[in-house]
């Protein structure tokens, strides 16, 4: 059976489009083609998570359908600057067997994920 070999690409909407593009290439450093995204090449043995939540679950807000979760080499530094640069950013930080995990808020209301893999 054919099956699916992973995540091709995460789409948002935007009211504004190139002001949201701008704002995670100063925040989140996600360089932006002339196109407006990214192709992100990873080395290998990165992981890209696929998961599905209940309707109910309290993990980002009911009234966003999906939340986005960027992998990060340094998780302290980026919130560090998020919070510099005025963003609104969850003071919780989750320690698990996988890695660390914070949170932030896009201009649009945007709930994100920021996760630092533990490195072997």
């Amino acid at each position: 059976m054919e099956r699916v070999l992973g995540t091709g690409g995460v789409f948002l909407r935007a009211r504004d489009p190139e002001a949201l593009r701008g704002w995670y290439q100063t925040h989140l450093g996600i360089p932006v083609g002339e196109w407006g995204g990214n192709v992100f090449e990873n080395d290998a043995g990165d992981a890209t998570v696929w998961s599905i939540f209940a309707g109910d679950t309290e993990y980002w807000p009911v009234e966003q359908q999906a939340m986005v979760n960027y992998r990060v080499a340094d998780l302290d530094l980026i919130l560090a600057r998020l919070r510099e640069a005025g963003i609104e950013v969850d003071e919780r930080i989750e320690e698990q067997e996988f890695g660390r995990f914070g949170w932030a808020i896009d201009p649009e209301g945007n709930r994100f994920e920021l996760w630092e893999p533990v490195t072997s």
